[in-house]
């Protein structure tokens, strides 16, 4: 295929145009169904009566530049308040931004706080706000793994009405894909036993999709793919309804061994493990570029996805994520991406990648600047649109020159495998937009929020969230924050706003080498003598955050986000609490001190870990039976029930069969902290007791050895967990604080 060299300006400009085709110009039919989208959505947000109060409209003349969305607000003061967007994205955006910024609400997944005043606040100069740039994207691949995997359609619903109104315009839509993959494969020649063994359990689907693993949890029950397939279309009909553009899959070119079977002198390459499995699970066949079968199936599959769910016209696809190539030749490696973007534009001419940009800062050893050229240049400019997954930390534009000239979206991560745990690095993604847009030569052309996993540390969302909308940063965080705390608890309370800037100046303040998103704490690994408690803030600031809250309560306790906080905030302090206990633990045992060990290693294992079980009982957010009870729900049969609960624990703890990536996924959930975490801290307390009792050295391998059975007696038991919360948050926060807090009787 010839390709055309262009210029990085000319790169620009085609973007803009590629924008037009995708988004621009519209029906009249369009507009009135995204209008139709946005007045539902009020109704479903505030209730029919005060819905009354908005009239909503889209008009495409509205966006000042083509490509950018653009909202306007007016009335309010005892008349309608007018919210007109140029998509119904821009409007439902509009509507928050009125709803933020002139009633003092918040929506939020922990809970949406929407006390509106009356009259409604007048809108005295009509305001109108363009985005910076054309894209707000939404999820990472993992995404629908760690937290989608289970949710019917009224929690998509309950999404993707987030999604609106925090103005996302592009975003994953990836179920049902395995459904299509069966088709493709059964067409092809592949029984259903060669195809039941390729797939994934669907807590793991996520790394099927990008080749990292197969068969493992599996296989997939007939039902799921009939359930994922009716649930992609509503998916696709309610984000296509609001303007928004779904992102599909394509072939990235990882097979089932299978098709060795069915094409003899196919020319497939076998990779290398993943993520300590074992080639029964992973080490993925992948097609030769130069293969005949690449095309066929790559475009088989397509033909097949856009014949049952229609098209927008860009495809995720991600071939060496977290893999190595076979090759670290340019030439490869140029071949290897072309047959990807060949195989899209055979069946769809109009075909956009995107493709995330994390396998260039994983492996960096790898992809050396030859390298990342050679993937960037292979396709068109201004057809190739990358994540700069983690640019919040890691940034790959400033390394790449702005991808070679291939547009991109810099993407804040976040978050690995859902984990719970204070973190961000607040600061470096209010700046960050800004400086990618004003890199020499950007192709920056969005903004992008991509965690692993969701439903937790939401200030970084809402800051986020907000920034996709504004040219500059926000002037001043902490008063941002103290913004953020009024509207989320629907009230400006002195207490709370200082314990969210001691928040926004400890943990959200992330930097440096022990600055991380995944949690590390020793409260959720599988413990040893060799464990880090180093933190990147002052663990005072979190005790006295704590204080705090408990010291607001009084007056905020009829706000499920401040209950939420309050647990959430004290889930912290026990985890710091846990890291301390550790210490004194493994001092004393260093000291060969029988009785301080067990006097430290005792309060952890014994006083806070049941303590924190309880606390975490009392919300349903917090709970291990409501995660499981979700995962049963999917199934049609009890076997299938128990199946897809052990899926879940898996996920949670093992990961693998062997603990392959044990704790990466980890939470902190009532069930969970009782049944899982603490045996095995009980089990380490007493080891290292019986050592010095003994007087013989502590030995891991045989403590892991010890430990390994409890981890799977979790996962294969069928105990029920409760998905109901049980006793008063504020009262066990308030207990745990006069306990065990470093300063008690300062509350």
């Amino acid at each position: 295929m010839v390709r055309r060299k262009v210029g990085i300006m000319e790169a620009a400009v085609l973007a803009v145009a590629l924008g037009f085709l995708l988004l621009g110009g519209g029906s009249v039919g369009d507009e009135v169904r995204e209008t139709e989208a946005v007045r539902k959505l009020v109704a479903r947000l505030l209730g029919p009566g005060p819905a009354a109060d908005f009239l909503v409209s889209v008009e495409r003349a509205l966006a000042a530049e083509s490509g950018l969305d653009t909202y306007s607000l007016s009335g309010g003061g005892g008349s309608p308040v007018h919210v007109r967007g140029s998509t119904g994205v821009a409007a439902a955006a509009g509507l928050h931004r009125y709803l933020r910024d002139f009633c003092g609400c918040q929506v939020a997944w922990s809970g949406s706080q929407l006390h509106l005043p009356r009259p409604l606040p007048a809108v005295h100069d009509e305001l109108t706000e363009a985005t910076p740039n054309r894209y707000r994207y939404y999820q990472n691949v993992c995404t629908h793994s760690y937290s989608f995997v289970w949710w019917d359609w009224a929690r998509w619903e309950q999404e993707i009405d987030w999604m609106a109104l925090n103005g996302i315009n592009l975003a994953l839509a990836w179920s049902g894909q395995e459904a299509i993959w069966q088709r493709v494969y059964l067409a092809l020649g592949l029984t259903q036993s060669e195809i039941d063994d390729y797939f994934t359990g669907p807590a793991f689907l996520a790394w099927e999709r990008m080749g990292n693993l197969h068969t493992w949890g599996g296989p997939l029950p007939r039902s799921w793919h009939l359930k994922q397939v009716y649930l992609q279309h509503r998916i696709l009909d309610r984000m296509r309804s609001f303007g928004m553009i779904p992102v599909l899959p394509a072939f990235a070119g990882h097979v089932p061994k299978a098709i060795t079977r069915v094409f003899p002198q196919v020319n497939v390459t076998q990779l290398g493990s993943w993520g300590h499995f074992n080639c029964s699970y992973s080490c993925s066949f992948l097609l030769a570029p130069g293969d005949p079968v690449f095309p066929l199936i790559g475009s088989l599959f397509l033909r097949e996805l856009t014949k049952e769910f229609g098209t927008d016209h860009i495809y995720g696809a991600d071939t060496f994520n977290e893999m190595q190539p076979p090759s670290s030749e340019p030439s490869y490696l140029t071949a290897a991406t072309a047959a990807v973007y060949e195989a899209m534009i055979a069946v769809d001419p109009d075909a956009v990648w995107l493709l995330q940009g994390w396998l260039f800062q994983h492996q960096p050893q790898f992809w050396g600047p030859a390298q990342v050229k050679a993937v960037l240049e292979a396709v068109p400019r201004g057809r190739l649109l990358v994540l700069d997954l983690f640019a919040e930390s890691q940034p790959v534009y400033i390394h790449t020159a702005s991808f070679h000239g291939q547009l991109f979206i810099w993407c804040m991560l976040h978050n690995f495998g859902g984990n719970h745990g204070l973190f961000g690095t607040l600061e470096a993604v209010n700046q960050g937009p800004r400086a990618a847009r004003l890199f020499p030569n950007s192709t920056m052309v969005g903004t992008g929020i991509v965690p692993e996993g969701i439903g937790q540390n939401e200030v970084v969302y809402a800051l986020m969230a907000e920034l996709g909308w504004r040219k500059d940063p926000v002037p001043d965080l902490v008063v941002w924050v103290s913004d953020f705390a009024s509207r989320r608890y629907g009230i400006s309370q002195p207490d709370a706003g200082a314990a969210w800037r001691l928040l926004l100046r400890s943990v959200y303040n992330c930097s440096g080498e022990t600055c991380s998103g995944h949690n590390r704490s020793p409260l959720v690994k599988r413990p040893s003598l060799r464990m880090s408690t180093t933190v990147w803030y002052n663990r005072s600031d979190v005790f006295e955050a704590w204080r705090l809250l408990l010291a607001a309560a009084p007056n905020l306790t009829a706000s499920p986000a401040f209950r939420y906080d309050l647990l959430d905030v004290t889930r912290q302090a026990v985890q710091e609490l846990v890291s301390l206990c550790y210490e004194e633990a493994r001092t004393a045992y260093q000291k060969q001190e029988l009785d301080l060990l067990l006097r430290a290693g005792g309060l952890l294992a014994y006083k806070l870990l049941p303590a924190l079980d309880e606390l975490l009982a009392s919300d349903s957010r917090f709970l291990l039976g409501s995660w499981l009870d979700q995962a049963r729900a999917v199934a049609v049969s009890e076997a299938e029930a128990q199946f897809y609960d052990q899926n879940s624990r898996y996920q949670l703890t093992l990961w693998g069969p062997e603990g392959n990536i044990l704790d990466y996924a980890n939470k902190q959930l009532a069930g969970l902290v009782a049944d899982y975490y603490q045996p095995r801290w009980g089990l380490f307390v007493e080891t290292l007791a019986q050592s010095l009792a003994k007087g013989v050295p502590f030995q891991q391998h045989e403590f892991e050895k010890n430990v390994f059975p409890l981890e799977q007696a979790f996962v294969t038991n069928k105990k029920r967990y409760p998905s109901q919360p049980q006793g008063d948050t504020v009262d066990l926060a308030k207990k745990i604080f006069l306990k065990f807090h470093p300063q008690a009787g300062s509350l």
